[in-house]
């Protein structure tokens, strides 16, 4: 578990390589530094009261007394009974080491968010959004899905590792950020990524940093560990090659690009129901949201809608239909042929519908109310200059800056100091 949860931590740097790689050259830094970022501010938030928020003593089913591990209080060596006298994270590990693996799932979900909004959000301002998505959004679905209390499990509702907590809540706040932010000033269909290998490295890692990820949720070293760990792999490779080949159908060229993002999206679709489902299901699986994901793509292409690394049409796509599917082949769900699993499978739709309403309408008003207090959107100049240089003062490369540009974002520094003086 130990080994898990520091390669779940890896998943981390390895979407900001993802991601960094898929801007443009004058936003790479600060692309990179919106996922970075979270392994600080999260951890921070995780240990002063997300944990509790998340697993602490059950409140309505809905979200965790803050108090129960307020600074990581009764979080040791030893395992905790909550106050209905169920194991929080299982008998054989410390708390303190489900904690920390919990964490970094914690890290991870708002940074799927930042591609949405890539490009020209006020770093300041996402900061604010992050600690809203952890606290209002991630900390309830977290405790609904996996305390022993909690909401959406005693529906029978299975998550095996965050389909719904992670990538479908990640997924819809990304819509929402794409929405309210609006379309890039210096939007091109043809925008040339930055750094093409960046991506391979970033999906590279993320691929690894999965089998914590999955493999790591059964808190055991035991035959479901393992079947997550194979049911992960085959997936991932299954939508990789799906991905190509479909994309060759439709009379594209097999590209790098293509091929990484195919191979997260199986990552994505087998998620929730890694330790539950066969490897047939699981190529099933990954064969059909794949090919979901990638006219999911397209269509958002095609559209006026900008999110600008198709956070939604992947991550947001592969977690809600993952999570139906998951509803369609666990063993207890419709694929049983009874009247019970009908029921479970209509408790999956249920969960994945109050996650859509609830974390777009939670997702629009944070940014609303942030928005209201600290721009979220930078300014033109800002944006035309690139967010390296104008949020960070670094840059990937100054020649990808041109005069013209310097000189107007130099014009508008000016202005805006003249102004507040």
């Amino acid at each position: 578990m130990i080994t898990a949860t520091i390669f779940v931590l890896m998943m981390t740097p390895g979407l900001s390589f993802f991601y960094g790689g898929m801007v443009g050259a004058k936003n790479v830094i600060s692309t990179m530094l919106q996922s970075f970022i979270a392994m600080g501010l999260i951890t921070v938030l995780w240990v002063v009261f997300g944990f509790s928020l998340c697993f602490g003593n059950d409140i309505g089913g809905v979200i965790g007394d803050p108090t129960t591990f307020l600074m990581f209080q009764h979080v040791g060596a030893d395992t905790f009974t909550t106050s209905t006298g169920k194991l929080v994270g299982g008998a054989t590990i410390p708390l303190a080491l489900y904690a920390l693996f919990q964490m970094k799932f914690a890290i991870i979900t708002p940074s799927l968010i930042t591609g949405s909004f890539a490009e020209r959000v006020r770093f300041s301002a996402y900061m604010f959004f992050m600690m809203w998505f952890f606290v209002v959004i991630y900390c309830p679905l977290a405790h609904m899905t996996w305390h022993p209390d909690g909401l959406f499990l005693k529906w029978g509702v299975v998550d095996f590792a965050g389909g719904i907590v992670v990538h479908a809540s990640s997924g819809v706040a990304a819509l929402a950020g794409a929405l309210f932010l609006g379309r890039r000033a210096t939007a091109t269909k043809n925008a040339e990524p930055a750094n093409i290998p960046f991506v391979l490295l970033g999906a590279a890692m993320l691929w690894l940093g999965w089998f914590g990820f999955n493999a790591g949720s059964s808190l055991h070293a035991d035959g479901m560990a393992v079947k997550a760990f194979l049911n992960t792999t085959t997936a991932s490779a299954t939508a990789m090659m799906t991905w190509i080949f479909f994309d060759c159908l439709r009379g594209r060229k097999p590209s790098a690009m293509g091929a990484a993002v195919g191979c997260v999206v199986g990552l994505v679709a087998c998620t929730p129901s890694a330790g539950y489902v066969t490897v047939g299901q699981t190529i099933f699986i990954a064969f059909v949201i794949t090919i979901i994901c990638n006219i999911a793509v397209y269509w958002r292409s095609q559209s006026r809608l900008d999110d600008a690394l198709d956070v939604f049409p992947t991550h947001g796509t592969g977690g809600i239909f993952g999570t139906v599917m998951t509803g369609i082949f666990i063993q207890e769900g419709l694929i049983s042929g009874t009247w019970q699993g009908v029921v479970v499978f209509l408790y999956h739709l249920l969960a994945v519908a109050i996650v859509i309403v609830y974390t777009f309408g939670m997702s629009y008003l944070g940014y609303w109310i942030i928005d209201k207090l600290l721009p979220m959107r930078v300014s033109l100049a800002s944006e035309r200059v690139g967010l390296d240089f104008s949020q960070h003062d670094e840059h990937y490369g100054l020649a990808h800056i041109g005069e013209r540009e310097l000189a107007e974002y130099e014009e508008h520094i000016r202005e805006k100091y003249a102004a507040e003086k």
